[in-house]
């Protein structure tokens, strides 16, 4: 069985610090330096590996990668990421496992998830397959093919308008009192390194206003026209870039410059000031569908009765998942718990019943995969257990059938303790027992 992992399938560890491919191959190499230029503007489509030396499920696909490379060639453009030496590529595009396949196709922008087998001929058919989709598109007018979300500059990718154009009349009101956390450039026009900027900032504005949802926006503002600003935080150099939060004093930028590099420090401050996820009871089918579906994780306790623990012993085990879920916010994972008994069908495909309570399960919804937590049921059992998953490692299982089990509506906890159940009284006054025997019995 392959090993659980975040939305992709994982690999066990295996040590090795050579790279895959070569110059004479007919694989791509891709790098932070060269991943605009070869797959952002280009008119091809694009099928790009992400992987890490050490992954022996990486090591196995290179020989199947290199000839859908070959077959391919002319046609689609195959390439490939080492994704442990370039983070902030596999950041920009959501890598959290090894090896993930992308494609790029219309929208650069928003490549796809490969979904298909990893012979050769599966990769290949894969391709084909995209292909005759993106002709498609092209032939009905639905896509502008590389030209898509450019920008005048040469494009990169994202789109010019998602950054704020800031002025002296506007800084305030939209960065030092709006609610959003900003990151603002403040530049030349005539500024070389300006323009080298310009592309990353606006893939990296598209994406964070998407990842984010709006609560962290890039803005620009042209420092020769609006001097009042860049004035009072001391602009001396293009392009200076400084992070906005509000209420707090403004602080410098100290990250690289790629898109990669932008969008991982306007995700850290995200996560940073986030709330951690709500830790809810499971009560019916849809609070498991939307905890679950819209998670890339879904983190699932299994509580002792309450007759069992009281209320004082269930808080605490709920206080030790809510702890962990704040440990785990940025993972946008999602957080539930049950008492034993309520989901009877739900522990049957979790395989819970065997281990006693309190149990925890993570169930990863989109392969129908889960993961049991075989430690105990602590802050430091359950952190094990997570991090464990978070790198790849784990013994994992398909859910039941391969679908969610059935979830039954239940009245949620009062939080108090539990009431054992109120026996009735007979009345056996009126009761004559010697009539129930046989006294030459006795």
């Amino acid at each position: 069985m392959r090993p659980f992992l975040l939305g992709v399938l994982g690999c066990s560890l295996v040590l090795s610090a050579q790279a895959f491919y070569s110059a004479s191959d007919d694989v791509v190499e891709l790098t932070p330096s060269n991943f605009n230029r070869e797959v952002i503007q280009s008119d091809s489509l694009w099928l790009v590996e992400f992987y890490a030396p050490w992954c022996g499920h990486c090591q196995h696909l290179t020989a199947d990668w290199k000839k859908a490379a070959t077959a391919l060639k002319g046609i689609v453009k195959v390439g490939a990421v080492d994704a442990d030496q370039h983070k902030s590529l596999g950041s920009q595009y959501g890598v959290r496992g090894f090896p993930t396949i992308k494609i790029f196709g219309a929208n650069k922008n928003k490549p796809e998830d490969y979904q298909g087998g990893r012979s050769g001929q599966a990769i290949v058919d894969g391709a084909m397959k995209s292909l005759n989709a993106l002709v498609k598109e092209r032939l009905s007018g639905k896509s502008g093919g590389s030209s898509y979300n450019k920008q005048q500059s040469g494009g990169g990718g994202g789109r010019k308008e998602d950054v704020v154009e800031l002025t002296d009349d506007n800084f305030d009101k939209l960065v030092l009192e709006g609610d959003e956390m900003w990151l603002v450039e403040f530049f030349a026009p005539w500024c070389g390194h300006c323009k080298s900027l310009e592309p990353e900032w606006a893939a990296a504005a598209s994406a964070v206003m998407e990842q984010t949802k709006g609560k962290v926006r890039l803005g620009a503002l042209d420092a020769t026209v609006h001097q009042a600003v860049s004035g009072r935080y001391g602009v001396r150099g293009f392009p200076t870039i400084k992070v906005f939060r509000k209420g707090e004093e403004p602080e410098d930028y100290q990250g690289g410059r790629t898109r990669g590099d932008i969008i991982a420090r306007a995700l850290d401050m995200f996560s940073d000031h986030a709330a951690p996820p709500e830790l809810l009871e499971l009560l019916n089918e849809d609070t498991l569908k939307k905890t679950c579906e819209d998670s890339q994780l879904c983190v699932i306790g299994v509580l002792p009765h309450i007759l069992d623990t009281g209320a004082a012993g269930r808080n605490g085990y709920l206080g030790v998942m809510m702890k962990m879920a704040e440990k785990y916010k940025k993972k946008n994972w999602g957080w539930l718990w049950t008492e034993a008994g309520v989901q009877m069908e739900l522990e049957a495909s979790l395989g819970i019943g065997g281990f006693g309570y309190p149990a925890m399960a993570a169930i990863n919804a989109r392969k129908m995969k889960f993961a049991l937590l075989r430690g105990s049921f602590s802050e430091t059992g359950i952190h094990e257990f997570l991090r464990e998953l978070s790198v790849g490692r784990g013994s994992t299982a398909t859910l039941g059938s391969g679908t969610m089990p059935k979830i039954h509506t239940a009245e949620p906890w009062d939080g108090k303790d539990g009431q054992l159940p109120v026996e009735e009284d007979y009345d056996l006054s009126d009761v004559d027992l010697d009539d129930d025997f046989d006294k030459d019995e006795l």
